[in-house]
């Protein structure tokens, strides 16, 4: 027996649903091992959790492009995801800039100190930052 279309799609989206509980269930069992688990462990976390939030957010770019989502979601829903997304975006912009400036100045510290991976530093990068910069004025 064949499926209507609209059966298939419901399917599909309660597939999607399932396997995002899942993850979500995962995520929240794992949080605390992982926060007490060494350098390694939380950078393959982390940049899994970044491919998971990629894969999710192209997901629901592409969700908000199909004509069938546009013509039936409501402006309510469409709120709603505006006002979750805005403090994800929000939320991340302080992030990164957070991070992003202290590992700056940690960098900026362990150079002062010589303290710097010289085969991560190598000395042609090092000398370029000794240069003095021009400074012009108007």
């Amino acid at each position: 027996m064949f499926r209507r279309p609209e059966e298939s799609f419901v399917s599909h989206l309660a597939e999607w649903v399932k396997l995002q509980k899942t993850l979500l269930e995962t995520v929240r069992k794992l949080n605390d091992s992982i926060k007490k688990g060494d350098r390694l462990t939380l950078i393959i976390a982390t940049r899994t959790a970044f491919q998971h939030i990629m894969r999710t957010i192209k997901a629901f770019d592409q969700w908000l492009q199909d004509p069938f989502i546009i013509e039936h979601m409501p402006r309510e829903m469409l709120e709603e995801v505006w006002d979750n997304i805005s403090d994800i975006l929000l939320k991340l912009l302080e992030l990164d800039i957070k991070h992003t400036s202290q590992f700056r100045d940690l960098i900026i510290k362990l150079a002062k100190e010589d303290k710097l991976n010289p085969l991560l530093w190598p000395q042609k990068r090092r000398s370029l930052e000794k240069k003095p910069t021009l400074h012009t004025t108007m």
